[in-house]
């Protein structure tokens, strides 16, 4: 699925597993844990497949409940 060239860089898309990745959507944010995803050997950028993708959405939607909710801690900066 991976192996191809970086749009941004000269770099390889390689895969890997991450252990806890944050996608921010219209509804909120979603963290997916041990998520496969693709990463410019060079640069960093992330590449994200279109099935974790959807999961982000059924999670942010409702569709799929999520296993379990964490608190965040917010706070103004000054």
């Amino acid at each position: 699925m991976y192996g191809y060239r970086c749009e941004y860089c000269e770099g390889t898309v390689k895969e890997s597993i991450v252990e806890r990745e944050s996608f921010k959507h219209k509804a909120g944010f979603v963290i997916l844990e041990d998520v496969p995803l693709g990463i410019c050997d060079r640069c960093g950028y992330r590449y994200y497949h279109s099935t974790v993708l959807q999961r982000v959405e059924e999670i942010a939607s409702g569709k799929k409940p999520p296993e379990r909710t964490e608190l965040i801690p917010v706070a103004h900066l000054v």
